[in-house]
């Protein structure tokens, strides 16, 4: 089985406990060599700021190839513009860019009267600056909003069309789900790479509620199995095995990359890699 190439997603810290639990998580996953780490937006863009601060820390201190997640919510296209400079100053040119989840509460998402109406006109004023990399969120099963699976196709590559290079994609929980979301894209003419999203199930309760509210179909034998392996005081191991087998499966239909939401959990992500032969290869790099 070929080896993946690998990336990793976080979120900023909020607490103190959290920075340690960043750190923690870095020093775990660094040695691994990610082709890039990306720092989430809190939903509504409540972690604008603690985004901005993550995202030049890590790339000042690890040497880290770090993307920074910029959506249009609750800011006006001129403020949304200054952070991606602030990002660009400080030696950061990847972006993930998301329109983004409205804050608790509201009842769907409302652009701001002088912001950015939709993710596609956020790429493309990225675009338009030349100064980025620019990478957008794809979904393998239809998006609660979306009309269709297939609108959602028809929106990833007017997303592809306005200028991101990639797309990566909400995790799923079988690799005929995401195989039949690439040949579906390769038939409306999107040619630019898709990464597969991979969530090691840090706690099944919580993810299943996570795949619910975001359109997420969930088998009903893994209802089954982790019932039996909570039982069992086996949760961890289960979860291990699901996403070794889920990622191998990709990698056998011919997919070269990964992309870890890791929930600053490092320990199960890491323990996937391992399996899949991607092994430490370099120390953390602290750069003065």
């Amino acid at each position: 089985m070929k080896t993946p190439r690998i990336s990793f997603e976080f979120f900023p810290p909020k607490s103190l406990e959290g920075s340690f639990r960043l750190w923690d998580t870095v020093q775990t996953l660094a040695p691994l060599e990610p082709r890039f780490v990306s720092v989430t937006y809190g939903a509504g863009g409540t972690t604008r700021e603690l985004t901005r601060d993550a995202v030049g820390t890590l790339h000042k201190a690890t040497g880290l190839n770090v993307a920074a997640h910029l959506t249009c919510v609750d800011a006006s296209r001129e403020e949304t513009l200054e952070i991606a400079d602030q990002f660009a100053a400080a030696g950061v040119t990847e972006i993930v860019a998301l329109r983004g989840d409205p804050p608790k509460g509201a009842n769907g998402f409302a652009p701001h009267p002088q912001g950015f109406g939709d993710s596609c006109e956020l790429i493309s004023a990225l675009a338009d600056t030349g100064k980025f990399n620019i990478r957008v969120g794809a979904y393998p099963e239809k998006h609660p909003e979306a009309a269709s699976q297939q609108a959602d196709i028809d929106w990833l590559k007017r997303k592809i069309d306005v200028g991101a290079s990639e797309a990566i994609t909400q995790f799923f929980f079988e690799a005929d789900t995401f195989f039949r979301f690439r040949d579906a894209c390769a038939k409306a003419g999107i040619n630019a790479p898709i990464i597969p999203g991979v969530l090691p199930i840090e706690n099944w309760t919580g993810t299943r509620k996570f795949a619910t509210a975001c359109g997420t179909q969930v088998p009903a034998w893994l209802d089954d199995a982790f019932d039996k392996a909570i039982r069992d005081n086996r949760h961890d191991l289960l979860a291990t095995a699901l996403a070794t087998e889920l990622c191998s499966d990709l990698i056998e239909g011919g997919v070269e990359d990964l992309h870890f939401y890791t929930l600053n959990r490092p320990e199960l992500t890491r323990d996937v890699c391992h399996a899949l032969g991607v092994t430490p290869r370099v120390e953390l790099r602290h750069v003065a």
